[in-house]
């Protein structure tokens, strides 16, 4: 029941500018294009702006992670701790990439 929800479509009307709507109906047009009707252009590009804005909040996150010592301390030592580990692991995928 849970997918048959989410998956249910909400019709709306959209004011756009003559000129983006052009442009975009020009993309749905073009033969070459993967996009088969205007509303789907208009579902992959919300869609496509919604990631980025999402990608915009987790990045904006671990921005104050730079100022965070506490952090700093922790990752420091972390990487200290798994040097050894981690030079072995670059030797072996060396050996494994020489043999071809």
């Amino acid at each position: 029941m849970a997918t048959k929800e989410r998956n249910r479509k909400v019709q709306t009307t959209v004011r756009l500018p003559r000129t983006l709507y052009e442009q975009a109906k020009g993309v749905v047009e073009d033969r070459n294009s993967e996009i088969d009707s205007f509303n789907d252009f208009l579902v992959a590009a919300i869609t496509a702006y919604l990631k980025m804005l999402k990608r915009r909040r987790i990045d904006a996150a671990f921005c104050g992670v730079a100022e965070d010592t506490d952090y700093q301390k922790e990752a420091l030592l972390i990487s200290e701790q798994f040097a050894g580990s981690d030079w072995e692991a670059l030797e072996i995928a060396e050996k494994d990439n020489s043999r071809g």
